[in-house]
């Protein structure tokens, strides 16, 4: 056990899908994987492992933010020995061609949070995975998918009203709450990460969000991509 998760080792297996609501990792956990046994209720931050197909694989939510995924990713990657983290999550776009129900793939991520500043002055880039990027863009899908950075936020709520747009021009494409950290943590134990999100709002423009039926959909389809893509 760990503070905060229960599990034994050998619990988990080497790949993890993480979504953030411990709703979502249940519905993934019934929805996609056989034989499936809980493995983690401390918090109801739920955590799972089964089978898709025959990968054994596990979910484990993070919760929200950049603070609470830090605790499961690093328990995960450092005690249970987990060598693969897949965040399925959601984000607002933050340029008029993302549209509400795309796809964003962070291939790293920038943020306003001291969360990550260990090694003063300097002040780490952390990406993904390249080997992970490439298998689940060779997954078969029907939504559009923009790759590129994203800005991970502490902050939901900013001073700046116009700090989306500032972002915007220099390229950033969406934002989240997590992927900063996970990237972080992931190149801190040699391990790989990838951060898939729906875009579920835009900050830009006159989008209306997605309705909860259409999530549901969608994160049946990106949920589908990433097992497909550790398979």
């Amino acid at each position: 056990m760990t503070p905060h998760i229960e599990a034994k080792l050998g619990d988990y297996a080497d790949a993890v899908i993480m979504p953030g609501d411990p709703k979502r990792a249940e519905f993934i956990a019934k929805e996609f994987l056989n034989d499936v046994q809980i493995v983690n209720t401390i918090r109801n931050n739920f955590g799972f492992t089964g089978f898709y197909k025959d990968t054994r694989i596990s979910v484990q939510a993070s919760g929200m933010g950049q603070a609470s995924l830090s605790i499961y990713a690093n328990e995960l990657l450092k005690i249970y020995g987990v060598q693969k983290i897949i965040r399925i999550g959601t984000c607002g776009a933050l340029k008029e061609d993302i549209f509400v129900g795309d796809i964003v793939v962070a291939m790293s991520s920038a943020t306003e949070s001291n969360i990550t500043n260990v090694i003063p002055p300097f002040r780490l880039s952390p990406c993904c995975s390249y080997f992970m990027l490439k298998s689940f863009m060779e997954t078969k899908g029907d939504s559009l998918i923009h790759v590129g950075q994203i800005t991970s936020n502490d902050n939901f709520y900013q001073e700046d009203k116009d700090w989306g747009i500032k972002l915007a021009n220099y390229g950033v494409l969406a934002v989240d709450m997590e992927t900063h950290a996970l990237y972080h943590i992931a190149s801190k134990y040699g391990r790989q990460a990838l951060t898939v999100n729906l875009v579920s709002d835009s900050v830009v423009g006159n989008q209306q969000p997605m309705t909860p039926e259409d999530r549901v959909i969608k994160v049946k389809e990106i949920t589908t991509r990433a097992l497909e893509s550790l398979i």
